[in-house]
């Protein structure tokens, strides 16, 4: 490989991206916005549920129900219907989630050591954030029901019972439970593959409908000397982008790396890298820019937002969908951000992502390199 024949591809490449101010700002205006969007619009968490409390009762009992409900951080009442009849308005209108209609007897058969009951509605048009609902109402019925059998037994005299298993949670590597904390390093899988695999799409397909492919076939250059220039200035502006994500990351969001940085550049490297020459295999085969941008959106960046573990589990996907995700390269990458952001593990644990993403890089090379000898370079 002639470093001064390398040297003139990538010159002539940074020369047509500073004249081309759109790519750069594909390459640096969309993963920041990106960055902001996805770190203040999407968030996995659910809290503040707009609640509306019919209470017929109107006792000690079930105000202090209600207190507790609009205590949490997870429900706020919005409104407090005279009647049932008024609930389903606000259902409908989308202006509450959740409707709390507590019976006129519920004090008096609390009293009666009856059961009581009421009736909770909850709007499922979103199957997750429903069963999240219900799980926090679940929690907090169950926390007062401890509250009333308490108070059962010291008005009957007898000893607090301790419960005979009691379960002592303790959260790892994401203590809050902030979404956020895992959203933001995913971004960067998605940013890499904007700034890597999509804008490397369009560079071979441009030479092939401007004509200069026919001029640089005629050159004393290599396939492997033509690859590594185009690659290496899209290689810096991936980088680029990877440091200033994490720096907003950490400034806006408080979201900090907990892991080495060394993996951290090592396994963004070999995903970056994977995601050129992904960009350039396709933009190689189509010799459209059109044909190349729809592909490298299908190919690249669909899938690793949908198939990488970073939006939907996998282990929910039906199995043929299961093992598709192995060929997708954003699958390994983000482990390796969930193991370097979150756990601090070391390379004995990611080491296997990482030499899955290396043996990716060697296939794809070779790929494209047996492409551009097909063509005659």
């Amino acid at each position: 490989m002639n470093p001064f024949r390398l040297q003139a591809i990538v010159r002539k490449e940074f020369y047509h991206l500073i004249r081309d101010y759109r790519s750069l700002y594909l390459a640096f205006a969309i993963p920041l916005l990106l960055i902001v969007l996805f770190g203040y619009a999407l968030s996995l968490d659910v809290e503040h549920v707009k609640t509306v409390v019919v209470d017929y009762d109107h006792s000690e009992l079930s105000r202090d129900f209600v207190s507790r409900l609009d205590a949490s951080r997870y429900f706020d009442i919005v409104a407090r219907p005279v009647s049932s009849q008024q609930v389903h308005h606000f259902l409908d209108r989308d202006e509450a989630s959740v409707a709390i209609v507590i019976p006129p007897d519920f004090a008096r058969d609390i009293q009666a050591d009856r059961e009581a009951q009421m009736q909770i509605i909850i709007d499922g048009s979103d199957p997750v954030f429903a069963g999240a609902v219900r799980g926090y109402l679940t929690g907090l019925a169950e926390g007062y029901n401890s509250k009333l059998l308490l108070s059962f037994l010291n008005r009957q005299g007898q000893k607090t019972l301790k419960p005979p298993v009691e379960g002592r949670i303790r959260i790892w590597f994401n203590e809050d439970l902030e979404s956020r904390n895992f959203i933001l390093p995913g971004i960067i899988a998605i940013i890499i593959m904007i700034a890597g695999a999509m804008l490397t799409s369009l560079v071979i397909a441009r030479e092939y409908e401007s004509g200069t492919m026919e001029t640089i076939k005629s050159l004393p250059i290599t396939a492997g000397e033509f690859l590594l220039g185009k690659a290496i200035p899209y290689f810096f502006i991936g980088m680029a982008d990877v440091f200033i994500a994490m720096l907003l990351g950490q400034v806006l969001f408080g979201v900090v790396m907990k892991g080495s940085f060394g993996l951290m550049v090592l396994g963004t490297s070999l995903y970056l890298v994977c995601a050129l020459l992904l960009g350039l295999l396709i933009s190689s085969a189509t010799q459209s820019q059109l044909v190349a941008n729809q592909a490298a959106v299908m190919l690249t960046y669909l899938p690793s937002l949908l198939l990488s573990n970073f939006v939907f589990p996998i282990v929910n996907m039906p199995v043929v969908l299961q093992w598709a995700t192995y060929l997708v390269p954003a699958r390994y990458y983000i482990d390796i951000l969930v193991g370097v952001y979150l756990r601090d593990t070391g390379l004995a644990y990611l080491g296997m992502d990482m030499a899955v993403l290396g043996f990716l890089c060697l296939l794809l090379a070779a790929l494209n390199y047996l492409l551009l000898k097909k063509e005659g370079l």
